[in-house]
């Protein structure tokens, strides 16, 4: 049997924990905690972001996070179809990939 490979975060973490650390804490501890936008919103804020950004690394977590939080498969696809108006087509479809691979029906 196979070890399943490390997360793209475990295998930061190994090489730079003190960029992890800070992934813990202040961001997870603090930013994603300030009342002043629900986690909800956050996770339309940061799918966003990565999208646009193309992080295809850190977007798989953060669909899931997004669905946890509440978001749906219909508002993340009418999420990435805006993206793609104000951060580009390619970026989009990348990450309309990366979400039907991430999010199957």
């Amino acid at each position: 049997m196979s070890t399943p490979d490390p997360s793209t975060f475990d295998l930061a973490n190994s090489f730079t924990p003190g960029i992890a650390a800070l992934v813990a804490d202040p961001l997870y501890s603090n930013v994603w905690t300030d009342p002043a936008l629900s986690p909800r919103d956050r996770s339309l804020a940061t799918v966003a972001v990565l999208a646009a950004l193309y992080r295809p690394d850190e977007l798989p977590e953060h669909l899931h996070r997004a669905i946890n939080n509440g978001v749906t498969r219909d508002e993340i696809a009418a999420l990435l179809t805006h993206v793609a108006f104000y951060a580009g087509f390619p970026a989009a479809i990348s990450a309309s990939a990366i979400a039907a691979r991430t999010l199957p029906t």
